[in-house]
Protein backbone atom coordinates (compact mmCIF):
# COMPACT_ATOMS: atom_id res chain seq x y z
CA UNK A 1 0.00 0.00 0.00
CA UNK A 2 1.24 3.73 0.08
CA UNK A 3 -0.33 6.66 -1.90
CA UNK A 4 0.01 6.15 -5.67
CA UNK A 5 0.70 9.01 -8.20
CA UNK A 6 -2.42 8.39 -9.76
CA UNK A 7 -4.39 11.87 -10.72
CA UNK A 8 -7.39 12.58 -9.85
CA UNK A 9 -7.21 10.38 -6.79
CA UNK A 10 -8.18 10.39 -3.24
CA UNK A 11 -5.81 10.57 -0.24
CA UNK A 12 -8.35 6.99 1.02
CA UNK A 13 -5.92 5.02 -0.62
CA UNK A 14 -5.34 2.08 1.76
CA UNK A 15 -5.44 0.77 5.17
CA UNK A 16 -4.39 2.48 8.37
CA UNK A 17 -1.52 1.55 10.54
CA UNK A 18 -0.70 -1.61 11.61
CA UNK A 19 -0.74 -2.65 15.47
CA UNK A 20 2.71 -2.20 15.09
CA UNK A 21 2.58 0.86 13.17
CA UNK A 22 0.69 2.43 16.19
CA UNK A 23 3.08 0.67 18.69
CA UNK A 24 6.14 3.19 16.71
CA UNK A 25 3.67 6.09 17.05
CA UNK A 26 3.58 6.02 20.50
CA UNK A 27 7.37 5.13 21.30
CA UNK A 28 8.35 8.12 18.67
CA UNK A 29 5.67 10.42 21.40
CA UNK A 30 7.84 9.17 24.22
CA UNK A 31 11.00 10.23 22.38
CA UNK A 32 10.18 13.64 20.97
CA UNK A 33 10.82 12.16 17.33
CA UNK A 34 7.90 13.86 15.25
CA UNK A 35 6.21 11.92 12.52
CA UNK A 36 5.88 13.57 8.62
CA UNK A 37 2.54 12.59 7.79
CA UNK A 38 2.94 13.75 4.22
CA UNK A 39 3.70 10.39 2.49
CA UNK A 40 0.84 8.50 4.49
CA UNK A 41 -2.44 7.52 3.57
CA UNK A 42 -5.56 9.17 4.89
CA UNK A 43 -6.23 6.61 7.17
CA UNK A 44 -2.66 6.35 8.43
CA UNK A 45 -3.00 10.31 8.86
CA UNK A 46 -6.07 9.51 11.12
CA UNK A 47 -4.65 6.95 12.66
CA UNK A 48 -1.90 8.87 14.14
CA UNK A 49 -3.99 11.43 15.14
CA UNK A 50 -5.59 9.10 16.76
CA UNK A 51 -2.41 7.80 18.91
CA UNK A 52 0.04 10.54 19.12
CA UNK A 53 0.00 13.34 21.36
CA UNK A 54 2.28 15.73 18.90
CA UNK A 55 1.86 18.24 16.69
CA UNK A 56 0.94 16.90 13.48
CA UNK A 57 3.65 17.40 10.58
CA UNK A 58 3.48 17.33 7.11
CA UNK A 59 6.48 18.79 5.87
CA UNK A 60 5.02 19.01 2.13
CA UNK A 61 1.80 18.40 1.08
CA UNK A 62 -0.82 21.22 -0.62
CA UNK A 63 -4.46 21.55 -0.58
CA UNK A 64 -6.45 18.67 -1.86
CA UNK A 65 -8.99 21.14 -2.66
CA UNK A 66 -7.08 23.27 -5.13
CA UNK A 67 -4.94 19.99 -6.87
CA UNK A 68 -6.73 16.37 -6.66
CA UNK A 69 -3.66 14.39 -6.10
CA UNK A 70 -3.19 11.46 -3.02
CA UNK A 71 -0.48 13.27 -1.58
CA UNK A 72 -2.39 16.61 -0.60
CA UNK A 73 -4.22 17.37 2.50
CA UNK A 74 -7.84 17.25 2.73
CA UNK A 75 -9.83 20.56 4.06
CA UNK A 76 -10.46 18.01 7.61
CA UNK A 77 -6.95 17.13 7.85
CA UNK A 78 -5.90 21.31 7.14
CA UNK A 79 -7.75 21.60 10.05
CA UNK A 80 -6.66 19.04 12.15
CA UNK A 81 -3.22 20.33 12.19
CA UNK A 82 -3.99 23.44 12.98
CA UNK A 83 -5.93 22.19 15.67
CA UNK A 84 -3.12 20.07 17.16
CA UNK A 85 -1.05 22.76 16.69
CA UNK A 86 0.80 21.52 13.70
CA UNK A 87 2.57 22.29 10.82
CA UNK A 88 1.57 22.00 6.90
CA UNK A 89 4.86 23.41 4.42
CA UNK A 90 3.80 23.98 0.68
CA UNK A 91 4.76 21.72 -1.81
CA UNK A 92 6.46 22.94 -4.48
CA UNK A 93 6.44 20.01 -7.13
CA UNK A 94 4.15 21.29 -10.12
CA UNK A 95 2.02 18.02 -9.84
CA UNK A 96 0.88 18.41 -6.29
CA UNK A 97 -0.03 22.36 -6.90
CA UNK A 98 -1.96 22.30 -10.76
CA UNK A 99 -5.26 21.29 -10.52
CA UNK A 100 -4.88 18.87 -13.81
CA UNK A 101 -2.34 17.34 -11.70
CA UNK A 102 0.34 17.75 -14.72
CA UNK A 103 4.10 17.09 -13.54
CA UNK A 104 5.75 18.32 -17.04
CA UNK A 105 4.04 21.74 -17.54
CA UNK A 106 5.13 25.22 -16.22
CA UNK A 107 3.32 26.60 -13.16
CA UNK A 108 3.45 30.25 -12.24
CA UNK A 109 3.67 31.21 -8.69
CA UNK A 110 0.45 32.21 -7.98
CA UNK A 111 -0.72 28.88 -7.58
CA UNK A 112 1.55 28.36 -4.88
CA UNK A 113 -0.13 31.96 -3.12
CA UNK A 114 -3.47 29.67 -3.88
CA UNK A 115 -2.68 26.66 -2.12
CA UNK A 116 -1.18 28.89 0.98
CA UNK A 117 -4.41 31.21 1.19
CA UNK A 118 -6.82 27.75 1.47
CA UNK A 119 -4.10 26.00 3.76
CA UNK A 120 -3.86 29.49 5.96
CA UNK A 121 -7.52 29.57 6.03
CA UNK A 122 -8.18 25.81 7.20
CA UNK A 123 -5.02 25.52 9.44
CA UNK A 124 -4.42 29.06 10.18
CA UNK A 125 -1.62 31.24 9.44
CA UNK A 126 0.48 29.87 12.45
CA UNK A 127 0.29 26.30 10.98
CA UNK A 128 1.75 27.02 7.63
CA UNK A 129 4.82 27.24 5.94
CA UNK A 130 7.28 26.71 2.95
CA UNK A 131 8.21 22.62 2.49
CA UNK A 132 9.91 22.85 -0.76
CA UNK A 133 10.38 19.48 -2.51
CA UNK A 134 14.00 20.18 -3.88
CA UNK A 135 15.06 16.45 -4.14
CA UNK A 136 13.86 15.66 -7.77
CA UNK A 137 10.43 17.19 -8.32
CA UNK A 138 9.54 19.88 -11.42
CA UNK A 139 8.91 22.87 -9.23
CA UNK A 140 8.09 26.31 -11.48
CA UNK A 141 10.77 27.69 -12.65
CA UNK A 142 11.04 30.99 -11.43
CA UNK A 143 12.27 29.26 -7.94
CA UNK A 144 14.24 26.77 -10.03
CA UNK A 145 16.40 25.64 -6.30
CA UNK A 146 16.87 26.84 -3.46
CA UNK A 147 18.15 30.27 -4.90
CA UNK A 148 14.85 31.25 -6.40
CA UNK A 149 13.19 31.57 -3.05
CA UNK A 150 13.54 34.93 -3.22
CA UNK A 151 11.06 35.21 -6.25
CA UNK A 152 8.80 33.35 -4.04
CA UNK A 153 8.65 35.59 -1.09
CA UNK A 154 8.62 38.03 -3.28
CA UNK A 155 5.09 36.61 -4.93
CA UNK A 156 4.08 36.47 -1.37
CA UNK A 157 4.62 40.22 -0.79
CA UNK A 158 2.96 41.37 -3.87
CA UNK A 159 0.07 39.09 -3.16
CA UNK A 160 -0.35 41.13 0.32
CA UNK A 161 1.18 39.39 2.69
CA UNK A 162 3.01 41.24 5.09
CA UNK A 163 6.07 40.96 6.84
CA UNK A 164 5.22 39.62 9.73
CA UNK A 165 3.75 36.90 8.06
CA UNK A 166 6.42 36.24 5.33
CA UNK A 167 8.27 35.74 8.25
CA UNK A 168 6.18 32.99 9.73
CA UNK A 169 5.57 31.13 6.23
CA UNK A 170 9.44 31.57 5.70
CA UNK A 171 10.74 30.23 9.04
CA UNK A 172 8.94 31.65 12.46
CA UNK A 173 5.94 28.60 12.33
CA UNK A 174 8.62 25.84 11.77
CA UNK A 175 10.84 26.86 14.67
CA UNK A 176 7.61 27.04 16.84
CA UNK A 177 6.34 23.36 16.28
CA UNK A 178 9.31 22.00 16.92
CA UNK A 179 9.78 23.97 20.24
CA UNK A 180 6.61 22.87 20.82
CA UNK A 181 7.48 19.22 20.69
CA UNK A 182 11.57 19.69 21.73
CA UNK A 183 11.42 22.59 24.23
CA UNK A 184 13.45 25.63 23.90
Amino acid sequence: HGVPFRFPSSPDTGPGLTEAGKDLVRACDERRILIDLSHITEKGFWDVARHSTSPLIATHSNAHGLSASSRNLTDDQLRAIGERGGMAGLNFANGFLRADGRWESENRLDTMLRHLDRMMRLAGEDHVGLGSDFDGARIPSQIGDAAGLPNLVAAMAGHGYGEALLQKLSWDNWVNALERVWGE
